[in-house]
């Protein structure tokens, strides 16, 4: 079964898009906006691991992977 909390690959831009059971949440510049709409999507912040790949699947590298694609 897929993770409900999607975060795809940082873009041209350097953000990421999060989605949540497909539907956009917006773009996360950094682990601060990921936890925001997590919470934002009804989720209880103070026991999320950010690891648990049922939970979140990190496309593009973990949550330690920001910034800019390479070309």
């Amino acid at each position: 079964m897929a993770a409900p909390i999607v975060v795809r690959p940082p873009d041209a831009t350097g953000g990421r898009h999060v989605l949540a059971r497909g539907e956009p949440l917006g773009t996360a510049w950094g682990m601060v906006d990921v936890i925001e709409f997590l919470r934002r999507a009804g989720l209880d912040i103070a026991t999320v691991d950010l690891y648990d790949e049922s939970l979140i699947d990190w496309q593009g590298g973990g949550p330690e992977v920001w910034g800019r694609e390479a070309s």
